[in-house]
């Protein structure tokens, strides 16, 4: 996965200490099916994820992330949940948390295929057939589909099942 340069920059001084970094999730709706994408580094079948750069709005950057490693194009709409989510260990040793905003989108358009190599696969799913995924990015999902309703925030540590 490629490494923001802002994030790369940090590393140079902190090494592999932990980060606290803001993160946004775009959960992408087109009528009855959702767009997902398969991680190149997991496998796991998630929405269109990214790390929110310093000064940008949660917004942009998931404009951004849909057309970087998905090819689409998307109007976000509206905050449906926030996550403090576990640290994360990656294979180089760096340590990270992240404070993930997740919005419910919808599709524009573009043709959905991978792009970046951050995805291996991009495809719409119905979404009474959506495929397993770990139980965090279920959580934001099923938030996100919720058709109207306040955010949901989590009131203790790390509860995915609100």
């Amino acid at each position: 996965m490629p490494i923001p340069d802002f994030v790369r920059d940090l590393r140079e001084k902190i090494g592999t200490a932990p980060l606290w970094l803001a993160g946004a999730t775009a959960v992408v709706v087109d009528g009855d099916r959702i767009l997902l994408i398969r991680r190149s580094d997991t496998g796991a079948w998630t929405p269109i994820t990214g790390i929110i750069d310093p000064g940008e709005e949660p917004a942009v950057t998931l404009v951004r992330e849909a057309l970087e490693e998905a090819n689409v194009h998307i109007e976000v709409q509206r905050l449906t949940s926030t996550w403090a989510t576990r640290r994360i260990r990656y294979d180089n040793g760096d340590e990270a948390q992240y404070l993930d905003l997740t919005f419910r989108c919808r599709y524009i358009g573009g043709d959905p295929q991978p792009v970046d190599g951050e995805a291996s696969e991009v495809a719409w799913f119905p979404l009474e057939r959506m495929p397993p995924m770990g139980e965090e990015m279920a959580a934001r999902v099923r938030y996100a589909l919720a058709e109207e309703g306040p955010a949901f925030f989590s009131r203790e540590p790390l509860s995915w099942n609100g």
